[in-house]
């Protein structure tokens, strides 16, 4: 007894019958219909996404004995020949087999004649790509310019190894991979038609097994129907696939989320007696925080649970983490072969998820003017919120600071807060507030509140041990981004946000300059620094100026030297701009005169780097000299990157 496999038994004959690709089904009718047909088309795309088929449905439409049109009868004898592979002016080419040049010279000295029964003659060459070098010089003539009862229909799966000059005398098609409710919705079609009973979930997995091929799907579902015997069920599918249960995956995000690291080795264990593939495990687990993301930011948007529900477990994790998190799994399932085995490699994965579980698993929340603690988490031991801002003792007496106001930030976050990196050696870690319990967490960061800015200023309170440094702090953006170059290279420090210098004791703002009056005279340096910054020059002129020291000025001539470097700026026009503006400013006809060798007055320029220096000096000193710095320096271990502190004023 023959049996047809499904594949082939449900091969699309119509355009109406494929499944996508309504890009390509489009232009091609249109084409039938209007009479415009190309004599060479190039189908490309991965496998089993319907390349042969459109071109087997391409030349019914050409060859249909009732007419050239977009619907061939699939009735008449060519329609019935070319389904059944027998008609004589289709000749379907496996470039894979016949890559040489001498059978390309066979399709040309044959493509002269008339066509034996149809109206063309296609050549239908699959996997053209693998023509060799010689025979692709052979074909472009014949495929540039054939004899008008040819057609050439070309498919590949690489399109990228075709010489771009077969690529130019084709039109080409990209037929795109088929999503899963594509895939899932042609089975759920086969299976009523062939009476056979399963579970949505069982095709649900076949689906996301197929991999963006239908050719594999029906495969795929082949296969199933054969090992199940009967009723497709979603456990005897899974056994089938070797793919994880789902279930399992939730029982891993419980005990992350709960912080459980003995139940967490304890589904590891049980998932290891199924002997998974680890890597698949971790895409589940991706796939599940992508759940959890999507409820939590767009809630009104439609999900599917496949064993893991978002609902359950979007209120009780922070959005942060959740994308830490997942770009842990990420980064984990790359990792994957470069781990002593891949359950040692997966089991590394999660338990850095672990250490990275926030303390406390719902952001906190604006309530009575303050901000209050997280609601209590799925852990059986409450995690305590971290307070907003944590008191710690100073080590010399630093002045007094205004309170912060509850909500609103007092001053802005300066644009690059100094990092604070953790000791090699992370030490136990002080609770929060009395009566407050915090499981004892790696060292990670200066403590920052959820919802608050990270350079939020603290208020000094005496007698109070120095702030818990928590993984709560990976709510910060910044320190997300940290944590994330840490999960792609174990070896690096974390490296975190601290608060910037206080605004007790700010640098001096810089005295502006008074712009010269237009009844004075420039009489000195700050004169002519008054005048630069105050002028309405731009371009090459103002930088001519900023550039330029004075010298001296008598009988309405000025003298300037101009910094070493700058010659090119000294041009004829810059000096007119420049001049005209002097006269504006303060009558008169003026002359201005460049001399050599160093002056003693400062440029624009300098004085305003000399400035810049100044301040950023003070504010490391500031920030150095902080009694709280000098806390996490000289007690956490912590360490200061000076390029990384900015004046409080910018």
């Amino acid at each position: 007894m023959s049996y047809l496999v499904l594949a082939r038994k449900w091969r699309p004959r119509r355009f109406a019958e494929l499944v996508g690709q309504e890009h390509v089904v489009r232009a091609l009718s249109n084409a039938l219909d209007t009479g415009r047909v190309h004599h060479a088309f190039l189908f490309t795309g991965t496998r089993g996404v319907g390349k042969t088929t459109i071109a087997r449905i391409f030349s019914k439409s050409l060859n249909c004995e009732r007419g050239t049109s977009a619907d061939p009868c699939g009735e008449c004898a060519a329609c019935l020949d070319i389904d059944a592979g027998r008609y004589i002016d289709l000749l379907e080419i496996d470039a894979a087999s016949n890559t040489g040049v001498d059978d390309v010279r066979e399709v040309i000295e044959n493509a002269q004649y008339m066509p034996s029964r149809g109206k063309y003659k296609v050549y239908l060459i699959d996997e053209v790509h693998m023509l060799s070098k010689a025979a692709f010089n052979a074909l472009l003539k014949t495929l540039e310019e054939p004899p008008a009862h040819v057609k050439f229909l070309l498919a590949t799966t690489d399109p990228q190894k075709l010489p771009v000059t077969v690529l130019s005398r084709c039109l080409q098609f990209n037929l795109k991979r088929l999503d899963q409710a594509q895939i899932s919705g042609q089975m759920h079609k086969i299976l009523a038609a062939e009476q056979i009973p399963a579970e949505d979930a069982a095709i649900t997995q076949l689906a996301r097994a197929a991999d963006g091929s239908l050719r594999d799907g029906l495969s795929l579902l082949d296969q199933a129907i054969a090992y199940a015997g009967g009723e497709l069920r979603s456990d005897v599918v899974a056994s089938m696939l070797g793919s994880v249960d789902r279930s399992q995956v939730a029982a891993l995000l419980q005990a992350l989320t709960a912080g459980d690291g003995a139940a967490l080795l304890g589904v590891v264990q049980a998932l290891a007696e199924f002997s998974p593939d680890w890597a698949g495990v971790l895409d589940a687990l991706a796939e599940g925080l992508h759940r959890i993301q999507v409820r939590q930011l767009v809630p009104s948007a439609p999900l599917v649970a496949e064993g893991i529900d978002a609902d359950q477990f979007a209120p009780h994790l922070r959005a942060e983490v959740v994308q830490l998190w997942y770009q842990m799994a990420l980064a984990g399932r790359r990792d994957l072969p470069l781990a002593p085995n891949p359950r040692a490699g997966f089991e590394m994965v999660v338990l850095r998820m672990l250490a990275f579980r926030p303390s406390a698993q719902v952001p906190a929340q604006v309530a009575g003017g303050a901000l209050a603690g997280s609601t209590p988490s799925v852990d059986p031991a409450p995690v305590a919120p971290v307070a907003p801002v944590a008191p710690v003792a100073p080590v010399a007496p630093v002045a007094p600071v205004a309170p912060v106001a509850p909500v609103a930030p007092v001053a802005p976050v300066a644009p690059a807060a100094p990092v604070l990196a953790p000791a090699p050696t992370p030490a136990a870690v002080a609770p929060v507030a009395a009566g407050d319990d915090l499981p004892p967490w790696p060292v990670a960061s200066a403590p920052n509140s959820a919802p608050a800015p990270a350079a939020a200023p603290v208020q000094a309170t005496p007698e109070v041990s120095a702030p818990p440094m928590v993984a709560s702090d990976l709510a910060d953006a910044r320190d997300l981004a940290m944590a994330e170059h840490y999960a792609e290279q174990a070896d690096d420090q974390l490296a975190m946000p601290a608060a910037p210098a206080q605004p007790a004791a700010p640098a001096p703002a810089p005295a502006p300059v008074a712009p010269v009056a237009a009844s004075g005279g420039l009489h000195d340096a700050d004169d002519w620094l008054a005048f630069v910054a105050s002028s309405e020059l731009s371009g090459p002129a103002r930088e001519l100026a900023a550039n330029s020291a004075f010298v001296a000025h008598a009988d309405g001539v000025l003298r300037l030297a101009l910094t070493d470097g700058f010659d090119y700026l000294q041009t004829d026009r810059s000096l007119q701009q420049l001049e005209q503006a002097l006269t504006a400013r303060f009558g008169g006809q003026r002359r201005i005169v460049f001399g050599t060798g160093q002056a003693q007055a400062e440029t624009l320029h300098a004085r305003q780097d000399r400035e810049r220096n100044e301040r950023q000096d003070a504010a490391q000193a500031a920030f150095l000299g902080n009694a709280h710095v000098r806390t996490l320096v000289e007690q956490q271990g912590a360490r200061v990157v000076p390029d990384s502190i900015r004046p409080y004023q910018e």
